[in-house]
């Protein structure tokens, strides 16, 4: 088996897991190629030797990976994609980190989790991309310009709401006032969106939501449509620039600066465990539908 790591540390209460990790991971004959950053930290921080090639960008990568291991919470699972693009290698979170909606597999199942990849007790699971351009083009943004959660544009440096003009298939939706509008996948539904006020959507399901953020108008709610259709945005405000986000990545956008979003053509693979599910996770780690009658 073949497997590329990745991930945040160090923590002095995750070190001992690395650790441990890494031995399990030797004793099974497992070929590790670790990201660099996330390989010169653990070779700084843990207590035993490490001598492993390492990655730093997709270009190092290829399809003969079985698996890309993601060490960190939901937003280093997010941070992975930049990795595989469109290798089509499956990626399993292991949730050093808080919640870990994504990320599903705790610090201490790690040795259970391995031993079902061995036995072939997972399924993987496609999740849909945004991907963006803009008018005119806007610097850096062809080196990552997809996103497995949302597009959000909002406002910069002012209280001020803004006026987001949408078309869908180049026909006038509305032009939202509100703080802000995000777009979001499916996998992006039980993030932003959801605290925004979105609803919640099934991974496999072929929809984008749209939420505006503090829309200043009591009729604006969320709209689920169909994921292969284009969406055009157009923000002005009374600053000369608003904000631009895909997942974690942010970028400093001008006024009237047109946003081309549509699905991507690739997808990402991640790894679900056979005792794992969407809904099982729903309830789980958002306590929907909790109820002492239950």
């Amino acid at each position: 088996m073949k497997i590329a790591m990745y991930g945040y540390c160090c923590k002095d209460e995750t070190n001992q897991f690395f650790e441990e990790y890494i031995r399990l991971l030797q004793e099974k004959k497992v070929e590790m190629i670790f990201e660099k950053k996330f390989y010169n930290r653990l070779k700084k921080h843990l207590s035993i030797p490490l001598n492993f090639k390492t990655f730093v960008s997709n270009a190092d990568l290829d399809n003969s990976f079985d698996f890309f291991f993601s060490f960190g919470g939901d937003g280093t699972m997010l941070r992975s994609i930049a990795y595989v693009r469109n290798l089509g290698v499956p990626i399993l979170g292991i949730n050093t980190g808080r919640l870990g909606f994504l990320a599903l597999v705790k610090k201490d199942e790690f040795s259970e989790a391995l031993e079902m990849l061995f036995n072939n007790e997972f399924t993987t699971r496609e999740r849909s991309l945004l991907q963006v351009r803009t008018n005119p083009k806007t610097s850096d943004l062809s080196k990552l310009d997809f996103a497995l959660n949302e597009v959000t544009v909002g406002r910069k440096n002012t209280t001020s709401m803004i006026k987001i003009t949408t078309f869908i298939n180049n026909n006038y939706l509305t032009s939202y006032w509100a703080d802000g509008l995000i777009v979001s996948t499916p996998t992006g539904s039980t993030a932003y969106s959801l605290s925004c006020g979105g609803p919640i959507i099934t991974p496999n399901s072929q929809t984008i939501a749209l939420t505006p953020i503090a829309p200043h108008n009591l009729n604006v709610r969320s709209l689920v449509i169909q994921d292969d259709i284009k969406i055009t945005l157009s923000v002005t405000g009374r600053e000369k620039t608003f904000l631009m986000s895909l997942d974690s990545k942010s970028y400093t956008l001008k006024n009237e600066t047109e946003i081309f979003i549509e699905k991507a053509a690739f997808k990402i693979l991640t790894v679900q465990l056979n005792h794992q599910s969407f809904l099982k996770t729903l309830r789980n780690k958002l306590m929907w539908g909790e109820d002492p009658r239950n």
